[in-house]
């Protein structure tokens, strides 16, 4: 697209890595950062392995994923990431954390560069007031996992100026996503709305309603979901879930987005699901094992 040709994606774990897969296949030159080198090499080894199952089922060709794959650079210095056309943070979902990143990119930037958050619950415009741009700076709301799901949402910041909004829109639509617009309240549209649901799915086992495997049988077939929110949420991570909720609870001020006392003690366990090995299933066997 006009104007990108070099993006740079700052976090290189699940989010990050299929970020950057997606967008090395857009054709785009892509600028891999993470604070570990050792999680960049992981990453590429891992984009190396998606991109051979997309083969393996014909969705792309032989040619797509060696391309794919050159177009994606190691960038462990964090300046060199400033020499993109636009730069995505796809980092923890802290609001700390991001903005620290951001503050540190700042210096490194080129005068053109637009900055964006994969941020799925924080405010955009608190973001994008840690950096020295926020005229030109967006929320790009991946899903996740990213190769597969088609919606990225698209989130305005108060300060963020038309021109950005319309390269960013444009740069997701080359990539063959779908956007939808939201407004920059908290947790948007889709985690607004998924992310309770998991939550009360918690409180349902919580207060004894159902067990782990009937609540999310109940869902999958009676509500034709294709995973159980309890399933889902230790696919999402439950520290993400917890952190949503919480930014849901303290920019609400509702009741109704209480985070659950067993979801902050599974977060607390260490317990966060399939990337720890144990959530609401254990994941350490061959079959998963409802740990409730």
């Amino acid at each position: 697209m006009a104007g990108i040709r070099t993006v740079g994606v700052i976090g290189a774990g699940q989010m990050g890595s299929g970020i950057a897969h997606v967008v090395a296949l857009g054709g785009y030159e892509v600028l891999l950062h993470d604070v570990s080198p050792d999680r960049i090499t992981a990453s590429r080894e891992l984009i190396g392995r998606n991109l051979t199952r997309q083969v393996s089922r014909e969705i792309i060709t032989p040619q797509e994923m060696e391309a794919a794959q050159a177009r994606i650079q190691a960038a462990p210095e964090l300046q060199v990431v400033g020499a993109a056309d636009l730069v995505i943070e796809a980092a923890t979902e802290s609001e700390e954390v991001k903005k620290s990143i951001f503050r540190a990119l700042s210096p490194h930037l080129g005068p053109n560069t637009l900055l964006a958050s994969n941020t799925s619950s924080i405010s955009i415009t608190r973001l994008a007031a840690a950096t020295d741009r926020p005229e030109r700076f967006i929320g790009l709301h991946f899903m996740n996992p990213v190769p597969l799901m088609k919606l990225v949402e698209i989130i305005r910041g108060i300060a963020t100026d038309a021109p950005t909004y319309e390269t960013a829109v444009n740069f997701a639509r080359s990539l063959g996503k779908t956007t939808a617009n939201a407004e920059d309240f908290p947790a948007f549209i889709v985690n607004r709305v998924l992310v309770p649901m998991i939550n009360e799915a918690i409180y349902t086992l919580y207060e004894g309603v159902g067990t782990v495997e009937a609540i999310d049988t109940a869902m999958k077939l009676g509500a034709n979901h294709p995973m159980g929110p309890l399933e889902l949420g230790d696919f999402i991570g439950l520290d993400t879930v917890l952190s949503i909720m919480n930014v849901l609870y303290e920019g609400l001020a509702d009741s109704k987005y209480r985070p659950c006392p067993l979801l902050t003690k599974y977060v607390e366990a260490g317990w966060l699901g399939r990337k720890a090995g144990r959530g609401f299933y254990d994941y350490r066997g061959e079959t998963p094992v409802p740990t409730r």
